[in-house]
């Protein structure tokens, strides 16, 4: 089970508002439904939760490529929302069309005629997904809550991050 939730700053402080993610494919998706929630192209974080198992903020500012941490990775890409998170933060592009190329054999070989790849001596600890917070840990530094205490959070951890903003009431308005 998701939670997701925006919080917009405006001249009077966070408003929150949670959010459907069912329209949300990509980053960019969700980098437009942020950018939809902003006013004069305020900052926006984007909060996505499951469970207690991982959390990840979206920050997105005006026109700027979007901030991105994750508490977990491994986890979160276990789950289609985090997926697109982490991909993003390990540079793997899902859209790339040379990817669905390669998933489907079509590399200019003739059938059973070998490719002159030897895909077997791929190191899979170069694929694999690190059980670690990834991404931009200063995400909310100048926002009032530094890189160390991001790292130390757990359970609750949107609501900390909340109350570190002086936004708690208003995402619990929401949650």
């Amino acid at each position: 089970m998701y939670f997701a939730a925006l919080l917009a700053r405006t001249h009077d402080g966070w408003e929150a508002s949670d959010t459907e993610l069912d329209d949300v494919e990509t980053l960019s998706d969700l980098t437009d439904l942020a950018r939809e929630a902003s006013m004069d192209e305020d900052t926006v974080l984007v909060f996505i939760e499951q469970e207690d198992s991982w959390f990840g903020i979206v920050r997105v500012e005006g026109e700027d490529d979007p901030r991105i941490f994750v508490s977990d990775a491994a986890a979160a890409a276990r789950s289609s929302y985090g997926e697109i998170l982490t991909n993003e933060l390990l540079g793997r592009d899902d859209d790339d069309p040379a990817d669905d190329l390669d998933a489907l054999d079509l590399d200019g070989t003739e059938d059973g005629e070998p490719d002159g790849n030897d895909d077997d001596d791929t190191d899979p600890a170069a694929e694999a997904v690190p059980a670690a917070p990834l991404g931009d840990r200063d995400i909310l530094s100048d926002l009032g809550l530094s890189q160390k205490e991001l790292l130390t959070l757990d359970t609750d951890a949107l609501l900390e991050i909340a109350e570190a903003l002086g936004a708690a009431d208003v995402l619990e308005t929401v949650r």
